[in-house]
């Protein structure tokens, strides 16, 4: 499949997943669009560089926190085009509690940010509505917490139990805008509602797709993140043909890591250029 034409909107793309699914993008011809709370983050960035001159990479100045950024963000992609691809990877460097285990701030930085990108959307008659591509975690649904392997269910319960409770967030409004039914309880009110400590109840917020209304989505449920180098990339076994991550449906049991590029490398070259195998699915990817 070609990218060539491709546009593409990210969310959370300055770093990590959203970052080397994006450079993969643009070395393939795509074009993409960043929402950047500080566009000088690419100064020094000598592989974004080109894409920049040659008018494939856009930086948009923006929060995802705040849904006016957000808005203006798809309005100048679709500058370019219509929109195919969105990638949602937005995510915070959490800082480690003793008490409380890993603390993201905001502690509801993914779900508002989801909130907000799905609540500015462009409406349909518009342009034909883009395909979703999110990213949240292993372990988040009771269900998927139950397959963890046995040594990483304390560390998620304990260590992660913050910031999945906000991919959790994430996780719920693609069901409801998707139509899909809801297994697990609802997450926490006061964490999904706009504005710290309260505000509206997310289910209200204006612009949100009613049930059944978002047509095209992936969830990528990663396994824990390492920063180790892209295992897809390297050399194959002769013979090997098939990428040295393996990926499951649903709340299925996974492995026990995966590496921020290879999670990079199975959003482009498995979900973007093999759409129809992946849509409207929950996958969990390990090693």
């Amino acid at each position: 499949m070609s990218m060539d034409g491709l546009n593409v909107l990210a969310f959370g793309g300055s770093r990590n997943i959203g970052y080397y699914a994006s450079v993969r993008l643009l070395a393939q011809g795509a074009s993409v669009t960043f929402l950047l709370r500080s566009t000088s983050v690419f100064d020094n960035d000598e592989t974004i560089k080109p894409y920049l001159a040659s008018g494939k990479a856009h930086l948009v100045k923006g929060d995802a926190l705040k849904a006016e950024d957000v808005g203006n963000a798809w309005a100048k992609a679709a500058e370019i085009g219509t929109i195919d691809y969105v990638i949602f990877t937005v995510g915070g460097t959490p800082t480690l509690s003793l008490t409380k285990g890993a603390i993201i701030e905001p502690r509801n930085l993914c779900s508002q940010s989801a909130l907000n990108v799905l609540c500015t959307m462009p409406k349909s008659g518009t342009q034909s509505q883009p395909k979703f591509i999110f990213i949240t975690s292993m372990g988040l649904t009771k269900a998927s917490h139950a397959n963890l392997p046995l040594p990483l269910k304390p560390l998620y319960s304990w260590l992660l139990a913050i910031p999945h409770e906000d991919k959790l967030g994430v996780e719920r409004v693609i069901h409801h805008c998707a139509g899909e039914h809801w297994n697990d309880p609802e997450p926490n009110a006061d964490l999904m509602k706009e504005g710290a400590g309260g505000g509206v109840e997310w289910i209200q917020r204006e612009g949100l797709p009613t049930e059944g209304d978002l047509k095209h989505w992936v969830i990528v449920r990663p396994a824990f993140l390492s920063d180790g180098a892209c295992k897809a990339d390297e050399p194959q076994k002769p013979g090997k043909t098939k990428a040295p991550y393996k990926t499951v449906l649903g709340d299925a049991g996974a492995g026990y890591t995966i590496s921020r590029r290879d999670v990079g490398h199975f959003l482009v070259e498995a979900v973007v250029k093999d759409w129809a195998s992946w849509e409207n699915k929950v996958v969990g990817i390990s090693y």
